[in-house]
């Protein structure tokens, strides 16, 4: 009977599923929500450092090549450029920071601070929109300058930097579009898992042994009691 029990509550299916397995242990444990969708978090790491490495070279490119001629917009955008890497790196080291402390228990915030989660495109897409801006600040100033050496320059590293910026601002909507359709396609399997469970428990039939009153008389009670016994 005790066999019985557990087995209408929870059918044996329920502990061979590993999608259905895997989502108890990251529900109940809070360390584990850190690293929900490894592949997707992995993916955005390496595209923030890449991020990282990409301003911080340019960045220090512009201002190591500063001269007397162009002093002032090299230093300009180069510091820019090196402040919005430090803001990509300063988030990394807080999100680590924050999990390496455990100081955060809420799923809702965890989702946003983990890596993959809802800040690393938001952020990228920010950084993104400040680099068009710096080059487009560079083509202006360099087609009102002329076409000097000095506005040549400009006007390249402003194109270049209108390129970069519109690639990582484009690479973001591309990847909120995948995530969508992602959650989307998990959405269908766990509704499709749910009706197969559901036509599982139905198709289950339970037997319960009654004793009629007429098999606790004397002639019936060896025919119960056998019964039983076989039960």
């Amino acid at each position: 009977m005790q066999t019985l029990y557990y087995g209408m509550r929870r059918p044996p299916s329920l502990y061979l599923d590993p999608f259905v397995t895997r989502q108890q242990i990251l529900e109940d444990e809070v360390q584990f929500w850190w690293f929900q969708d490894p592949r997707r978090s992995l993916f955005c790491y390496c595209a923030q450092v890449a991020v990282i490495l990409g301003l911080g070279l340019g960045g220090v490119g512009l201002l190591s090549t500063t001269n007397s001629l162009s002093v002032e917009w090299r230093l300009g955008v180069g510091t820019t450029l090196c402040l919005l890497a430090l803001a990509v790196l300063l988030k990394q080291l807080l999100s680590s920071a924050i999990q390496d402390m455990n100081c955060v228990h809420s799923r809702r915030q965890i989702e946003q601070l983990r890596s993959g989660g809802r800040a690393d495109p938001a952020l990228i897409l920010a950084v993104g929109l400040s680099v068009i801006l710096c080059g487009a600040v560079l083509l202006c100033v360099a087609k009102a300058g002329g076409r000097s050496h000095d506005g040549r320059e400009m006007a390249v590293s402003g194109a270049v930097l209108v390129a970069a910026g519109a690639s990582m601002s484009l690479a973001v909507v591309g990847y909120k579009v995948m995530v969508h359709l992602e959650s989307r396609r998990n959405q269908r399997m766990r509704r499709r898992l749910r009706i197969r469970r559901a036509r599982r428990l139905g198709g289950q039939a339970v037997r319960v042994f009654s004793v009629s009153p007429r098999q606790m008389s004397p002639a019936g009670r060896d025919a119960s009691t056998s019964r039983t016994s076989l039960i």
